[in-house]
Parts: C-alpha cells; structure tokens; sequence
C-alpha cells in the first residue's frame, strides 16, 4: 500500500492493490470453483475505491461462502447460520463509518436466514449482500437448495425436487430492495463493475452472483454462460439503454400483454420499438426478474432507488436522544438496583 499526494493538506488517499486484500490464509474451496473468481473480483475492486482496509467489515453466514472473510485482509466475522444480515445490521447501526459487506449462499440467505434477508432489505440498512447461487448445498455435499430447480436429484431429493424454487431477484424486489442486480462468476469483468456499482448505492444492496459448483452441480448455468452461447442468451441491462441482446440474431423485449416478449429486430421491428431500462421502475424490474430463462437471462443492474437508510434514522433518533438526555452512563445503570418489584 502506499499513499496518493494532496496538495490541499488533506489526509492522503490510501493506494492499494488486491495484494493488499488479500489474506495469509490458505484458500481451502475445491479447485475450480466459482468463488475464486468472486474473491478476486472483489479484491480488486476495493483495491480501487480509496477505503482504508480497516474500514471494512465482511460479514458471512455457514456454507462454502462462509470462509469469505477469512481471504480478505480486512475486518471480518464468520457468523451463524442465516443470522449475518442480522449481525451486519448491527455493526452497521453501531459503526456507521465502515463499509459493511455480507456475503451469504442461496441456501444461508433464503433457507434458514431467509427471514433476516426479508427484514435488511425492507429496512435498507447500508450494508451490501452479495448472495453467491449455485443452486444447491456445497459445504454439507450436495443436498438440494431454495433455489434448485423443480425436479432437480440430490442426495436429499433422489426422485426430483417437488418444491417450487425461489426467484432471489422477485424475492429482493418484494421485500423493499434498494439495489437489485446479478452478475456471474464467469463474467469477471462485469461482475467487478457489479460489485463497483454495489459500493457507491447508499442502502441495502442484493446482488445475486451465479457461481458454479463444479463438484455438486458443475454446469447449472452453462446454457447461458458458455462462450458459444453467451451472446446468443444474456442481455445486459444498462439504464437508458435499449433492452437488446443477440450477436447472430439481434434481438429485443417489447411490452406485451403486461409482460415482457422477445421478438426478433427486422420484419417490422426496429431497436426503436424496443423498451429501454430504467432502473428506477420497480414494475419493469419485476418483469425482468421473471423473464423467462429460455428467452433471455438479464445481468446488470435491474433496480435502484435512493431512499433513507436505517442506520441513519437509527443515528438521528440517538442524536436526539442524546441531545434531550445527555449521555449515558453504562457503568451506573448496571450498578443501579433492581428497576422493578415482584410481587
């Protein structure tokens, strides 16, 4: 690390590089697994933003994402099962100065902790989760997850899953998300300005990173993601741009019928005809989010919105409180008696 120059006597600008982020501790994920990719993209990124490293908390729930914060020199915690918004909620609301990152599974957000996820995104804390989905349960050797496909065999499903699969991006939309987006693990450089864009949002931050399990369920995401169809299924959303994707076949979505329909520029159809994304329409969000796969898969960043967070209205009514009651004193109150009778 070293330090930019300032001329206007100002404290100077930490320089980092993602040496500087990254841990002594040996990365003990399967070779080849998505999360690799995931690790140095964020590495990367906040080697860029001019954040002191102590000034990161990197919160993680239980599964094969949970070792997360052991790689990043930085501030971090392994917490419980499902509870890391839960406790990021908390650093967040006591330390307000740091930039506070969760990192959470399909299964550790939206099984067991899928009520803590509902309630950080409804109160915007500013805390940015990225949810790393490979559609299956990698730390406990394959059992079916929250987001596995309808008919998917497991160890734990051997005859097909019967449960409908949760839509994270529509679950994030519902529950009051300031920031929806996904990214892939294989798309590295969208994945770092996904993470760039997750930084610079003032709230809670969801974005839902494909990430493949190449010893449970390698490929879950290849009919998109492999070079030779890529081009031909993911659609990129960039605000104010025309929602068109397709490199042999130029394609678009227009509005239908309340929803959205691809159709094939040409004959008719023009790139004027075509809807172009706003990020700050929560409806066109929702239809984006439930798109049809065999259309088209969206990356990017599919909603955003400014609204107060949580932790400064929580910092407010302390001030006041403050203000209206002085300090308190800790010490005292514990030392003060019983504050109630039985009986």
């Amino acid at each position: 690390m070293t330090s930019a120059p300032d001329t206007t006597g100002a404290a100077a600008v930490p320089v980092y590089t993602k040496k500087d982020f990254t841990s002594d501790q040996t990365i003990r994920w399967c070779p080849g697994c998505g999360d690799y990719s995931i690790l140095a993209q964020v590495q990367t990124v906040f080697a860029t933003l001019g954040v002191p490293r102590e000034k990161y908390a990197i919160i993680s729930g239980i599964g094969c994402s949970g070792r997360f914060p052991y790689y990043m020199e930085t501030y971090g915690f392994h917490t419980i099962h499902g509870r890391a918004p839960a406790i990021a909620t908390g650093v967040k609301a006591t330390r307000p100065d740091l930039a506070v990152w969760v990192i959470s599974g399909d299964g550790d957000s939206m099984s067991i902790g899928g009520n803590h996820l509902i309630h950080v995104l409804r109160r915007n804390v500013d805390i940015k989760i990225l949810v790393f989905n490979n559609r299956i349960y990698g730390l406990t050797k394959g059992q079916y997850s929250p987001t596995s496909e309808l008919g998917k065999r497991t160890k734990s499903t051997p005859m097909g899953s019967i449960d409908h699969p949760f839509n994270p991006l529509a679950l994030a939309l519902g529950a009051g998300a300031t920031f929806v987006a996904r990214s892939v693990d294989v798309f590295p450089a969208h994945l770092r300005e996904t993470v760039e864009a997750a930084h610079h949002h003032k709230g809670t931050v969801f974005a839902e990173i494909y990430q493949n399990c190449n010893i449970f369920n390698d490929g879950a995401f290849k009919d998109f993601t492999e070079k030779g169809v890529r081009d031909e299924r993911v659609i990129e959303v960039k605000h104010g741009q025309p929602l068109v994707w397709g490199k042999e076949v130029r394609k678009g979505l227009v509005i239908r019928d309340a929803r959205l329909e691809p159709v094939v520029l040409g004959d008719g159809v023009s790139e004027a005809d075509v809807v172009v994304h706003d990020e700050k329409n929560p409806l066109l969000a929702a239809m984006l989010a439930h798109l049809d796969p065999a259309h088209a898969v969206p990356i990017g960043v599919l909603y955003k919105v400014d609204r107060p967070t949580y932790d400064e209205m929580f910092q407010a009514q302390l001030n006041e409180a403050r203000q209206k009651l002085g300090n308190g004193d800790l010490h005292r109150l514990l030392n003060a008696g019983d504050t109630w009778k039985v009986g």
